[in-house]
């Protein structure tokens, strides 16, 4: 089965498509990948975003224009995708949406919104729309997040030691083989902010890591946002920009105004692999394989590979076949194919949910689609393997 991915992270510079070929043959899952194109938000829809999303306030018209324009344009994401990577022959698409907040009060998720209206991508795309994978999982008492830990556990299975699969976008995520995993807290979140405000919005990021590359890390401020109750919070847990945003920064770098940027940059680089350096040590891992943006920063990654120390590897998951940029696209489009398949999405030990959860909504695709669904008592899957990649899990 072809299948499109959608994503876009909590970083929203632009929405991912991935396209895979699945194939089930008993408890194996085969992922041949397709490709991947990568399409940013034009400015307008873009800066609305930012501008609705938390701690500023917003109304329920606005949600509604931003539901409707990201909606669009995973729609036309999800066209270019079937055309020039699956030939117009994709069967499926499984959208992710944008995440707008993710609603956490002492440690419980209580609800969680992701938005890009799947009806547009239906419509555009006359195909079957698995969307809104995260709310069930939190119904069943879970985090509703990691929800790639499913898709990493078995993609690592049969790996020596204990490997552990991390995740650099806005915010950091890890999945451990033995099915813990967690928000480490931000990759990219707090850099991206500090450059945006350094430069008038004229940067997005620090490219290359050429800012934090001028740096120096300033221990004090280091030790400050250490500081943070959120790192010593046990799993399973989640955060995002709810937490780690602009304000916050703000607060935190109160006596620090004279700070050079470029200090702040490298500061909160090192925070950024520091943290994740802590999570990695507290799951035991062997090894680690990073997939996201944060793998482009240079910086970020000699830092994470000092404080792993020479012990842990780090490797990203273009080696064992899976793009760094596209990883996470290509985990959705295995949940949503298992979703169509009427399969559990979900990891209990990985959320902290009751049980294992089918995940998502089915929007029909315009032709009246009709899906498989697995024979009663039928397994899934338990191991992913990339085509070509057959040897990874030794």
């Amino acid at each position: 089965m072809r299948v499109i991915g959608l994503m876009s992270g909590t970083s929203y510079d632009a929405i991912d498509a991935a396209a895979a070929d699945l194939t089930l043959d008993g408890d194996r899952l085969t992922l041949t990948p397709l490709g991947l194109i990568s399409r940013g938000y034009d400015e307008g829809l873009r800066a609305g975003l930012a501008a609705a999303l938390p701690p500023a306030a917003t109304s329920l018209a606005e949600v509604c224009r931003l539901d409707t324009g990201i909606g669009r344009a995973f729609a036309a994401a999800a066209v270019e995708a079937d055309r020039e990577l699956c030939d117009g022959r994709a069967e499926l698409v499984a959208s992710h949406g944008q995440t707008v907040y993710h609603w956490v009060e002492g440690g419980q998720v209580h609800g969680t919104l992701q938005i890009g209206q799947p009806a547009w991508i239906a419509e555009a795309t006359g195909l079957p729309v698995v969307s809104d994978f995260r709310p069930r999982d939190i119904a069943a008492g879970g985090q509703g997040a990691p929800l790639v830990s499913l898709v990493d556990r078995m993609w690592l299975r049969g790996r020596p030691g204990t490997p552990a699969a991390l995740n650099l976008g806005g915010i950091a995520n890890i999945t451990a083989s033995d099915g813990t995993a967690f928000d480490t807290g931000p990759a990219n979140a707090l850099v991206d902010a500090a450059v945006r405000e350094a430069t008038d919005g004229r940067l997005a990021y620090d490219l290359d890591g050429e800012l934090a590359a001028r740096g120096t890390v300033d221990d004090g401020l280091l030790a400050r946002l250490l500081d943070e109750p959120y790192y010593a919070l046990p799993a399973p847990k989640t955060t995002g920009k709810e937490l780690f945003h602009l304000p916050y920064l703000r607060t935190a770098l109160k006596g620090y105004e004279a700070l050079p940027a470029e200090d702040v940059v490298a500061t909160l680089t090192r925070l950024t692999a520091r943290t994740v350096a802590d999570a990695v040590r507290s799951v035991g891992a062997s090894e680690v394989i990073a997939s996201g943006g944060g793998t482009q920063n240079p910086v970020l990654m000699a830092f994470l590979r000092a404080e792993l120390g020479d012990g842990v590897p780090l490797r990203t998951s273009g080696e064992l076949g899976l793009p760094s940029a596209a990883k996470e696209a290509y985990a959705f489009a295995v949940l949503g194919f298992l979703t169509l398949h009427g399969l559990p999405g979900t990891v209990p030990a990985s959320t902290g949910a009751r049980h294992a959860s089918v995940l998502g909504s089915i929007t029909p695709g315009g032709r009246g689609t009709q899906w498989p669904r697995m024979p009663e008592g039928a397994p899934g899957p338990v191991r992913l393997v990339v085509n070509g990649h057959e040897d990874a899990g030794r």
